[in-house]
Formats: C-alpha cells, sequence, structure tokens
C-alpha cells in the first residue's frame, strides 16, 4: 500500500493545490480530494492558522475523511488542538496577561497574537469570510466549535498518532521523554499499545469538550511546557532538532525502542526544516521531517511512502537564488547511499536529492537561517559522513 503524505499547510490551499498538482496518489476536484486505487492519505497536522483558506481546507480534509474511512487519517495539530481554548477564553476567563476591557474581537487578536503563534489568524478568517467586521469573525470561531461546527467535527476525527507496518506518523516526534507516555496513565510497554492509548486519552478529552467540559489535559498536552517555548514530553509539540532548526536522529535508546515494536520509520511535521522535506538515516532507520512552513518556498511537497520507500517531490530555493527540483525514491534497506546523513566538519545534512543528481546540503543557522546548497556526487562522496544525531 502507498501513503499519501501532507502535513502542516495551516490555512494555505496552495500548499494543498501544489501537493496535489501531479500527484498520482492525490488528485484535487475543485474542493474534493481524490484517492488513486490503494492510496491512503495521512494528513499530519496544522489544518489552520497561517493563510486565508482554513475554513475550506477543515471542510475539505473533513469530508474526504468520511468519503474514504479509514483511508483518510487526520493526526491533529497543536494549531487545530488549541482552539479548544477559545469556547472558555471569550467567556469571561481570558489567558493570563489579556488586556482588561478588552472587545472580543481585540481581545481574539491578543490571544492569537500572545499564545497561540498565530498574529494574522484574526485577519485571514476575516478575509476568508469577506470582512463583515470583528463581531462576525468571532462568532466564526466560535461557531466553529459549537455543536454540529466544522472545526469540533474535524477535531472528533483526528488521533494523536498512526502507524501501518513499519512507519509510525506523529506530528511533533517522539522522545525519550515522551515514548511510552500517556498523560493520567501507566507508561505503556510498546508503540501499538502507546498509541492506542494516547488515542483513547485524545477521544475521551474530545468528548469532556463535547459535554461541555475543558479538555485541560489535552490542551496541556499541546502546548509548550509553562515559561519555554518547548515540550518533549508531548508527541504533538516535540521537536526533533536543535536550537537552530538542525535535524536531528532520536536517541539511540528510543530507536532501540522503535524497532523493538518492529517500527523502522517516524514521519512528523511540526517543525519547519527548508523548502522540502527532510530524511534522516542510519543502519536502517529512518526520521523524516515535512514541515516547510516559514521556508523560502512554501509549497506542499509530495511524499509518499510505501513500507520499503520514501518517494519525494518537491521544489527548493538555494542560496544562489535559484530554483531546484527534488526528486528521489530512496529505499529503506539502502546502506551505502549518503542521503539523510550529517557532514561530520560542516555539520550539513545530505538532505535531499536533486532531478539532476546533485545532492542538497542543509545547515539551519542562527536567526531562523537556512543553507541551502547544490553538490554534486563526487563532492559528497569525500566527504566524512555520519549519521545525524
Amino acid at each position: 500500500m502507498t501513503i499519501a503524505y501532507l502535513t502542516d499547510v495551516e490555512g494555505r490551499w496552495d500548499k494543498i493545490a501544489s501537493f496535489c498538482a501531479g500527484n498520482p496518489n492525490v488528485a484535487l476536484d475543485d474542493t474534493t480530494l481524490r484517492l488513486a486505487d490503494g492510496v491512503t492519505f495521512v494528513f499530519g497536522g496544522d489544518a489552520i492558522d497561517r493563510g486565508p483558506h482554513a475554513c475550506r481546507i477543515v471542510d475539505t480534509l473533513l469530508a474526504a475523511r468520511r468519503t474514504y474511512g479509514d483511508r483518510v487519517i487526520l493526526l491533529a495539530g497543536n494549531r487545530d488542538i488549541n482552539k479548544l481554548r477559545l469556547v472558555r477564553e471569550l467567556a469571561g476567563a481570558p489567558p493570563e496577561g489579556a488586556p482588561d476591557g478588552a472587545s472580543p474581537g481585540a481581545l481574539l487578536r491578543w490571544i492569537f497574537t500572545n499564545t497561540m503563534g498565530a498574529p494574522k489568524a484574526f485577519e485571514h478568517r476575516a478575509a476568508e469570510l469577506g470582512n463583515p467586521g470583528d463581531d462576525a469573525v468571532v462568532d466564526s470561531f466560535l461557531a466553529d466549535l459549537a455543536p454540529g461546527g466544522p472545526l469540533r467535527a474535524y477535531l472528533g476525527e483526528c488521533r494523536l498518532g498512526y502507524r501501518h507496518g513499519a512507519t509510525l506518523f506523529l506530528h511533533g516526534g517522539v522522545t525519550a521523554e515522551n515514548f511510552g507516555v500517556v498523560p493520567g496513565a501507566a507508561a505503556a510497554p510498546d508503540v501499538d499499545r502507546w498509541i492506542a492509548e494516547l488515542d483513547a486519552f485524545y477521544r475521551d478529552q474530545i468528548a469532556a469538550f463535547a459535554a461541555g467540559h475543558e479538555p485541560s489535559a489535552l490542551i496541556a498536552y499541546q502546548a509548550p511546557l509553562p515559561g519555554t517555548h518547548e515540550n518533549q514530553t508531548s508527541v504533538v509539540y516535540a521537536r526533533p532538532t536543535d536550537e537552530h532548526g538542525n535535524p536531528h536522529l532520536p536517541d539511540t535508546a528510543v530507536i532501540a525502542r522503535l524497532r523493538a515494536s518492529d517500527v523502522h520509520r517516524i514521519v512528523v511535521g511540526h517543525t519547519p526544516s527548508g523548502d522540502c522535506p527532510a530524511i534522516l538515516r542510519d543502519d536502517g532507520f529512518e526520521l523524516v521531517l515535512a514541515d516547510n512552513s516559514y521556508s523560502r518556498i512554501e509549497l506542499g511537497s509530495q511524499v509518499a511512502l510505501t513500507d520499503a520507500t520514501v518517494g519525494v517531490h518537491a521544489t527548493t530555493e538555494l542560496d544562489d537564488g535559484s530554483h531546484a527540483m527534488v526528486a528521489y525514491t530512496s529505499a529503506r534497506a539502502e546502506r551505502d547511499v549518503p542521503l539523510g546523513l550529517r557532514d561530520r566538519e560542516t555539520g550539513q545534512l545530505v538532505k535531499a536529492q536533486l532531478v539532476d543528481g546533485r545532492y542538497l546540503m542543509f545547515r539551519g543557522l542562527p536567526a531562523r537561517r537556512v543553507e541551502q546548497l547544490a553538490v554534486t556526487a563526487d563532492d559528497v562522496a569525500a566527504r566524512a559522513l555520519v549519521p545525524a544525531r
């Protein structure tokens, strides 16, 4: 079976359109997704916030789930889950630090900017609705979460993790701090039990919200830890990168535990990693990061996976300003290939292979800058390459 994967479209319809353009696995018919026979579509989370098509995207993904059932898997991202806060915060219990006496529209703008990392979400929704005025925009977000609302229905179809064969899909990542951990429960002994219990926790929290209660445990689980910008204890918010955005493999002990459950690949979104998906490899284990938010080119990269292979088609912008096409299919069992390894001296990741046979070398730099260079196969072969830990 082939799995088509897309993540972190964040309200941008152009990401869905570019993902589907020429994609043999998923086509777009106006606002309807069409899956090819034998294909499962996994959406990795974060459907909304940074573009003016959030309502259309939620409706499209929800309709696909209802049409294809378990052939469409929706993971809940932090930008999706955190909207559950709005029912309480817009009803007289705003976050700490919110301005006193603010109008509902001003309060919602403050919440988005200061607590959700979405400073333009209010304006994006206003544009999608045709700029009807602040009160109508506030009412729209609340209607999303009311009984029968589209975002409530969407979250009801989501889950926190999905495993198919050798591949585990999560929004944020797997770490030593979160492996096997389920809020309020004992540690799970293996991957399948862990994911099942995480999804049970998620469903219980969504049911509590539907019954009129605050899903406080889920809201805390998907957020940064208080006073920080990270949460490695959560599969929704964990980040497999250093402070400059350089991706790294999980700890060797975590990989050993994953392999004990016959999981040999992790696929995640959430953490931006340049224009195109990054792949990291070590002795048959793979980590794929496919969030290209805030990159030079924000298009929907095409990722297709089987148990044995990863295929990527995307576009990247090099440091010289030129655009290059990424196109490769990598077999997980291959050992003598440079793809997914790191240059020991420079720290550059052999991130992808270009359609002309060159390799894309990637490095995260301070101030959220990235280095993206195209080098020949001979250049790569002359380097000292090591697993990206």
